[in-house]
């Protein structure tokens, strides 16, 4: 008998800084009658007075894999994934040069079924964590790079307020037909 879980689709939202990841991801949750991931890395983030240490983006990746492996039972059909430790890979290489081995071994075996990039379409909003409001554009490129080498099914979201949310439905709609 299979197991619920490995019947959940798994959305995950990703993008740059400030590109709506967390709101989008609550939206579609509500949306499609299910749960959402938080970014792990928020919250840990928040507690810490020095900038993230080569340990701490490890911590960050553990935490993120665990809290998506306790929500995922309770999901209805989809789960939505605010961003995935695919962003400890990215943090880790622009801060220290190379990413944690762990993280490396993970990306192929836990896949999602279909990303939701965020473009840099929308105004920078200010906030005590985030760091490269002149980056964007680099950071762009570099998640178009990863979901590229991920061979990872990927859909860009472009728009603001009602019109990304609407184009971001779209996206999985045309996605679940599949099923």
């Amino acid at each position: 008998m299979q197991n619920k879980s490995s019947e959940i689709i798994k959305i995950a939202v990703v993008g740059p800084e400030s590109t709506g990841k967390s709101t989008m991801s609550k939206y579609l949750a509500a949306h499609y009658n299910t749960i959402w991931v938080p970014e792990y890395a928020r919250g840990y983030c928040e507690k810490l007075i020095e900038p993230p240490t080569w340990q701490d983006e490890i911590n960050m990746f553990y935490g993120q894999v665990a809290l998506e492996d306790e929500l995922l039972p309770k999901a209805n059909k989809l789960l939505i994934c605010d961003t995935t430790f695919l962003t400890v890979k990215i943090w880790s290489e622009y801060t220290f040069g190379k990413a944690p081995q762990q993280v490396l071994d993970e990306l192929p075996k836990r896949p999602y079924d279909l990303y939701l990039l965020l473009n840099i379409d929308m105004p920078w909003e200010e906030d005590p964590l985030r760091d490269f409001p002149h980056m964007r554009e680099h950071f762009m490129e570099v998640w178009y790079k990863e979901l590229n080498e991920l061979n990872a099914k990927y859909v860009l979201i472009e728009g603001t307020g009602a019109e990304r949310h609407e184009r971001a439905v779209e996206a999985v709609d045309e996605y679940l037909k599949r099923f």
